[in-house]
């Protein structure tokens, strides 16, 4: 793919302005005093109704701690899906500059290049913490900006839901057969590798799910687990939700920048941003566990029936998976270059894990 040109000053004239009111001199050494500093004013598209305080909750976040950090000077606003931007057109809006920055999940914009998948997750891929130390150590930042930089974006992992569930179902799916046909809210690749076993995937942001489920224009929905689920009610759509959800096993949330805005913010900020991130990436993730866990207990009381994915059903994905990889890798540079180094990492952590993780939960969790 063609490295796109910066934006011309033409073309950012139509953007969003950045207000900034100069207050001194602006300096990067050290012993910078917060009045030499400028103010700023950004707003925030987001992919999320703001009804979900975890998801939308991590761009509040970053938004928060930016303006804390900086004593006001950096002050974002976030908007929920629809209000600056359709929920899966934020990458779109970001790159163009009619918003300086956005919250969303790379994985909406396969259709753009299929390696945005890695920005937020991959079935049977990394979990949550496994994602982050492919992200921060391992390389896969450094990957995933480049990718981004042809998009003229730069983008920082801002959130993570852990392994999440796999989903409501108006029937009961106990076999390969009873997904041929089957009408599936899934995005990604996830939702690539259920076409491949016959579903019928549907794509639609998180605050359409509930009624097109209770409505029948589909019979199954994916959102996240518990807690998020549960308040959008799909508890009350469908009767049975499956488990695992292997299409998501550890998905990256980021804020996207818009690269001609971020060059123009001072050194300062641009590591503030860095920090708000980071803090909100982790603090999401910490989150997501503590209310799932109270949330699973709410749904089991209230009759949920929880299913475990089939043995066929598991295998099948997982070797559609794969092979869904290695035909991207053969059409997409991109794709195959990160691939081989993502998935050398993953089967070296892998081999880790099974040590140390797995021999642990193995016994622990069964005890319980």
């Amino acid at each position: 793919m063609k490295r796109r040109h910066l934006l011309s000053n033409a073309a950012m004239g139509g953007a969003i302005a950045t207000a900034v009111v100069a207050c001194g001199r602006t300096s990067s050494g050290p012993g910078v005093q917060a009045g030499s500093l400028p103010r700023i004013r950004w707003q925030m598209a987001t992919s999320w109704p703001k009804t979900l305080d975890t998801i939308f909750g991590g761009a509040q976040s970053v938004c928060d701690r930016v303006a804390a950090m900086t004593d006001g000077r950096f002050q974002i606003t976030p908007f929920a899906a629809g209000e600056l931007a359709p929920g899966l057109q934020v990458l779109d809006a970001v790159q163009s500059g009619s918003v300086q920055c956005g919250h969303t999940a790379g994985y909406y914009y396969i259709g753009k290049n299929p390696a945005f998948a890695f920005a937020t997750a991959l079935p049977f891929g990394l979990n949550g913490q496994q994602q982050n130390a492919w992200l921060y150590q391992g390389g896969g930042l450094e990957l995933m900006q480049k990718l981004y930089a042809d998009f003229n974006i730069i983008n920082f992992p801002a959130g993570n839901t852990g392994v999440q569930m796999g989903g409501w179902f108006k029937k009961q799916i106990d076999s390969l057969a009873d997904l041929k046909g089957l009408k599936m809210r899934i995005p990604g690749l996830g939702g690539q590798v259920m076409d491949r076993l016959d579903v019928n995937v549907q794509v639609l942001p998180g605050g359409e799910i509930y009624l097109a489920l209770e409505r029948g224009a589909i019979d199954a929905a994916e959102w996240v687990g518990p807690y998020d689920d549960e308040k959008l009610g799909l508890q009350n759509a469908a009767p049975f939700y499956y488990y695992p959800g292997w299409w998501e096993p550890g998905p990256t949330l980021e804020v996207l920048v818009n690269r001609s805005q971020w060059d123009t913010l001072p050194k300062e900020y641009q590591e503030i941003f860095k920090t708000a991130a980071y803090e909100a990436n982790m603090t999401m993730l910490a989150k997501y566990d503590h209310l799932n866990s109270q949330t699973l207990l709410k749904l089991m009381e209230g009759g949920t029936q929880f299913k475990p994915f089939s043995e066929e059903i598991m295998k099948a994905a997982q070797t559609a998976s794969f092979e869904l990889y290695e035909e991207n890798a053969s059409q997409e540079p991109t794709f195959k270059e990160i691939y081989e180094q993502w998935k050398a990492f993953r089967d070296r952590l892998y081999q880790w894990n099974a040590i140390n993780e797995l021999s642990f939960a193995n016994f622990a969790f069964k005890a319980q």
